[in-house]
């Protein structure tokens, strides 16, 4: 029921999944009526709890010790202490140590499903937070004193209004099309092959990622002494890919990835994901945010798609002040806030990409020559690093480990 100013809430959050949660856990403490609308019940966690392996960057590590989170974690972070990066068929490759940057570690590796564990149990401290789960949300209405959304769940439909709406409800949002936002999209044609795996020798902290034209290839380390395998393969070969017998998978991932990381011995099961580039033209309208996947689903190169938009939910938290979340002035500093660090890291990951896989001579030739500049020339690889470690722009105070 509404209180006598009209509005059930002063921000409604729809999604939660990693994001949508994690802005629930950094705007607590604010005195704020909140609201978060999920579809999923609480037994079976959010859509994005699953066995995805997240390279959580430094300035993500920072802002979720600061939250509360790390320290609910089932597994602690398994760290990323240097990165190798090379190319299949061209010559040089980057290694970038954390050490020669001033740091035990770039970041830190999480399973998906910990992860969101670990943030359910921080959010069921939120104070004043008012959770709808399960819940549908079946209609949105823009409205410039306070959006309306409807929901249907166990107690029937009902209608919620908020001071500020956030959608933070995935890559199909159904409020960013609500409010008349459209997207730049690009589909790679590819599918993400995700497992875990072991090789006959154990991790040391090293993050590998091998490109080639059949798309990337990654192993990031793991506590338990395995690995998070993630290979990118064409779309049209990917249920072949799938079904291959474990012993076979193995084969063709050291065929992918080569000899690195040593033999690999055995993989897990495997899941798949479509790689397929959607970003929002904009990412506010009046008394309306857009964060996380709903404001761009992006390729995995450089792992930078939860950590932008964990830096969306930190700034929004920390660009709220006075009485009114949902005023224009707010959203437009809000807005301005993210500009730089969301068009660098959209430039990087979809410009990686696109250069990794075009097999012409000269880009073969440009690329051989820049991954020898970067890996001989410390000071040209130090933006990669502080791009790798979460700080691009304006960074959120907690991501610098400041309250």
């Amino acid at each position: 029921m509404a209180s006598e100013d009209g509005f059930d809430y002063d921000i409604l959050v729809l999604g939660g999944g990693l994001v949508g949660n994690s802005l629930a856990c950094a705007l607590d403490g604010r005195g704020l009526r909140l609201g978060l609308v999920e579809a999923s019940a609480p037994q079976a966690g959010a859509p994005g709890f699953d066995e995805r392996k997240l390279a959580l960057a430094a300035a993500s590590l920072n802002a979720l010790g600061a939250l509360g989170v790390l320290p609910r974690l089932a597994t602690p972070p398994a760290p990323i202490r240097r990165i190798h990066v090379s190319r299949a068929g061209d010559f040089g490759s980057v290694r970038l140590e954390a050490s020669d940057f001033g740091r035990d570690a770039f970041g830190g590796v999480v399973l998906a499903r910990e992860l969101g564990q670990a943030l359910e149990a921080r959010v069921a401290d939120v104070a004043g937070l008012q959770r709808h789960r399960p819940a549908k949300v079946v209609a949105v209405q823009p409205d410039g004193d306070g959006p309306r959304v409807r929901i249907e769940g166990g107690s029937g439909v009902r209608e919620l209004r908020a001071r500020l709406l956030v959608a933070a409800d995935g890559t199909r949002s159904l409020a960013r099309t609500a409010f008349g936002i459209g997207t730049d999209e690009h589909d790679y044609g590819q599918t993400l092959v995700v497992c875990s795996l072991a090789t006959d020798r154990a991790p040391d902290g090293t993050a590998f990622e091998r490109f080639s034209a059949q798309g990337p290839v990654a192993l990031l380390p793991m506590a338990g002494g395995h690995y998070g395998a993630i290979c990118g393969v064409a779309r049209a070969d990917a249920d072949a890919v799938l079904a291959l017998s474990d012993a076979a998978y193995a084969d063709y991932f050291q065929q992918r990835f080569g000899w690195r990381a040593g033999r690999v011995r055995r993989v897990g099961a495997r899941s798949a994901y479509p790689l397929v580039r959607v970003v929002a033209e904009r990412l506010v309208a009046p008394r309306f945010v857009l964060m996380g996947n709903a404001a761009q689903s992006i390729h995995p190169i450089g792992a930078q798609g939860f950590n932008l938009g964990l830096r969306d939910a930190l700034t929004l938290a920390e660009q709220l002040r006075g009485d009114d979340p949902g005023a224009p002035s707010l959203l437009a500093a809000y807005a301005d806030a993210r500009r730089e660090d969301r068009e660098r890291t959209l430039a990087f990951s979809d410009g990686l990409a696109r250069a990794t896989a075009n097999e012409t001579f000269p880009m073969h030739v440009l690329r051989s020559f820049g991954l020898l500049a970067l890996g001989q020339l410390p000071g040209l690889a130090a933006p990669l690093a502080a791009g790798a470690m979460g700080f691009r722009g304006q960074v959120p105070a907690l991501s610098r480990g400041r309250a």
